[in-house]
């Protein structure tokens, strides 16, 4: 394995980023994790270890919370290598002309603003270390779904991941979009145990910063078996 390196994961507190999270730790990585839920921060950090990991309770669609934890994350291990955006909502009322306007507005503000301030505050320290950023996307940005306003935001999710590797690449710097179809997570309302798990994610991310820095993996596209 390469020397140990510094990961700010956002949606840190469960599924996917705490799958993640105890992933990166175990192969000898450090975590600055982010959510709003600061007791299950406090209990994954008890888990990974204080010196292992650092948390920071923050509402990622606040471009000055989020640039809170960038700041004091990067203070406390004194650099930052990889910025995993992995925050993410979805809406209960489906389609269009029967969406909730509002509940567009609240998935709107987590699935594009806060990845663009995830992106927009780590940049500047990726740069420093030739670093790497990773985004979660969804295999819903990669095929029209019926009337799927969260697929549209995905879309943008997975649009704006190819053209920021495009904006790193003369600075060596890598970004890989995360595609993965439906993930057995708290997202749902009930368990999916037939899908993609977290650690399969979690496995593609640990893929995608373990390979070597001049292969840029720019897509990992998983779906269930079943």
């Amino acid at each position: 394995m390469s020397s140990a390196k510094v990961i700010l994961i956002t949606g840190a507190s469960s599924g996917i980023g705490e799958a993640t999270a105890k992933t990166l730790v175990a192969q000898g990585h450090h975590v600055i994790l982010t959510a709003r839920n600061e007791e299950k921060l406090k209990q994954l950090v008890n888990e990974l270890g204080k010196d292992n990991a650092y948390a920071i309770a923050a509402d990622a669609t606040d471009f000055s919370a989020l640039e809170a934890v960038v700041t004091q994350g990067v203070k406390h291990f004194g650099k930052l290598d990889v910025a995993f955006a992995n925050a993410g909502m979805g809406v209960s009322s489906p389609g269009t002309e029967n969406g909730d306007p509002e509940e567009w507005s609240a998935m709107i503000d987590l699935n594009i603003k806060a990845l663009l301030w995830t992106a927009k505050l780590t940049l500047p320290h990726l740069r420093k270390t030739t670093g790497h950023f990773i985004l979660t996307s969804s295999a819903a940005g990669r095929r029209p779904l019926d009337g799927s306003v969260y697929g549209a935001t995905k879309w943008f999710a997975h649009g704006f991941g190819q053209n920021l590797a495009e904006e790193m690449k003369p600075w060596q710097g890598r970004c890989t979009t995360i595609a993965p179809g439906m993930v057995n997570t708290p997202f749902f309302d009930e368990a999916k145990p037939d899908k993609l798990d977290p650690q399969d994610v979690a496995d593609a991310v640990l893929f995608a910063i373990e390979a070597k820095q001049r292969n840029n993996v720019r897509e990992i596209y998983l779906m269930p078996t079943h």
